[in-house]
């Protein structure tokens, strides 16, 4: 059962609480539930769940997917700690650039949803960090596309010691927001 949602400085992105019931086993949590979701304003359909195990210091990310594949995530850890990024990337957005962070761990029963128009990122605080994450679209590799982590326009305050980080070739060639290649807009 959901007990709160909040909504970000960016009003599009929305963390959900969900109860956690404990007893001498451990705990119980209905981490998706349509109803609960839709009352949230989430009325779309996840069509794919990954899993991701990162070593504490990896950062993944920026990633996001062009249109008309762009992807929603709704993340969650379920081992670890995990700080979560988003970064709206809609043209004309009045929050165009800004980003928010969550962090994640499964004792705290968060959920961090990030609608279609934004890139994703992610650090682990922890080794065995897992983050479990539902998309509303399937993966496509033809429009994947990404920003670079440490882009000084973004100015991401990344919670992981700068030295010894973990980040893949792949993530860092991205290209920095100004010269990625988006097809969001805002209000659209």
């Amino acid at each position: 059962m959901v007990i709160k949602i909040e909504r970000c400085a960016i009003p599009d992105l929305i963390i959900i609480t969900s109860e956690i019931h404990t007893d001498s086993r451990g705990y119980f949590m209905e981490t998706y539930k349509k109803s609960d979701f839709y009352n949230a304003g989430i009325t779309t359909e996840f069509l794919q769940d990954n899993i991701s195990l990162s070593k504490k210091g990896t950062i993944r990310g920026l990633h996001y997917q062009l249109e008309p594949k762009a992807q929603g995530k709704l993340l969650r850890a379920i081992s670890g700690k995990i700080f979560e990024v988003a970064v709206d990337i809609r043209k004309n957005s009045p929050t165009f650039g800004k980003w928010v962070g969550v962090t994640l761990t499964p004792e705290s029963g968060k959920q961090f949803w990030i609608p279609p128009g934004f890139a994703a990122g992610m650090t682990a605080l922890e080794d065995n960090s897992i983050l479990a994450y539902k998309t509303t679209n399937e993966y496509s590799k033809q429009l994947e596309r990404g920003i670079r982590w440490n882009d000084p326009k973004i100015g991401i305050i990344w919670p992981s010691d700068s030295s010894g980080l973990i980040i893949s070739e792949k993530d860092q060639q991205h290209p920095l927001l100004k010269d990625a290649e988006i097809n969001f807009v805002y209000g659209k």
